[in-house]
């Protein structure tokens, strides 16, 4: 079983709400039509399914997560929404559905978590029609800039990363996703780049809270901690490391994404 890095706490969950079709598959919008079936693999609290699901209804569309836990909110939140999304526990290398089940199949944040990215975006291609499109999105922490420069900032890159390629994952999943894909046998491939920005102060208090959060409440926090890379201090300064990033009045966030287009 894979390690999920972030896990479920709240800070976690509340992160995972803001995220929408706009702000996270904006590359994907244009290639939508209605009544396309649709596969999300990672859905986490559903927002970004339930986004997709309104671009493609009537068509089909599946979430899935390999915890449970943010399900429920998923199916609340299609509720609210009216619209029939289903939702349920799955494996992304093994899919429980028959090939060439849906027209597009979606990953949001979810390569970089795996061991096995390539077995994974296999195992996706399978159960996504002939020429149908499979997408997928991750950030590449690397790559990720602020201001003002805070040592405690670094900090938490250097100890995030750590802990993730502990658990044999890839944090810079962004920059990689191009070679997965060719190892996984698929050439028909737009690579693209997105980015999310946080610098406004509504931004910075809702990111920087979220990730103090995350660095003292979490798996992450756990995880840290359990494989001896960080005491409780060091945990405490990456936290009040963010909320001094959050109260500066020129503090200023961005964090780079690579996308994938793969016609199957």
């Amino acid at each position: 079983m894979d390690t999920y890095t972030h896990g479920h706490a709240e800070p976690v969950l509340q992160s995972h709400r803001w995220r929408t079709a706009e702000n996270s598959a904006g590359y994907l919008l244009p290639h939508l039509r209605p009544g396309a079936d649709l596969l999300d693999v990672g859905c986490g609290p559903g927002t970004i399914t339930v986004d997709l699901a309104a671009r493609v209804a009537p068509g089909r569309v599946l979430g899935l997560d390999v915890a449970p836990a943010p399900l429920d909110e998923a199916r609340a939140a299609a509720a609210r929404a009216g619209l029939p999304v289903t939702f349920a526990v799955g494996d992304v290398y093994a899919l429980d559905l028959p090939d060439d089940s849906f027209d597009v199949v979606h990953a949001h944040q979810v390569l970089q978590h795996l061991t096995d990215p390539v077995a994974a975006l296999r195992e996706m291609a399978r159960v996504c029609r002939p020429g149908g499109l499979l997408a997928v999105r991750d950030v590449d922490y690397a790559a990720t800039a602020w201001a003002p420069a805070d040592p405690g900032l670094d900090r938490w890159l250097d100890l995030y990363s750590r802990v993730a390629r502990r658990n044999d994952a890839e944090p810079d999943a962004g920059r990689r996703l191009l070679a997965w894909a060719h190892a996984a046998g698929l050439r028909d491939v737009t690579a693209t780049t997105g980015s999310w920005c946080f610098a406004g102060p509504a931004d910075r208090e809702w990111w920087g809270t979220s990730w103090a959060g995350r660095a003292t409440s979490s798996a992450f926090a756990e995880q840290a901690l359990a494989y001896g890379l960080a005491t409780p201090g060091d945990l405490e300064e990456v936290a009040a490391a963010w909320l001094r990033w959050a109260a500066a009045d020129d503090g200023w966030l961005g964090m780079l994404h690579g996308e994938l287009l793969i016609r199957v």
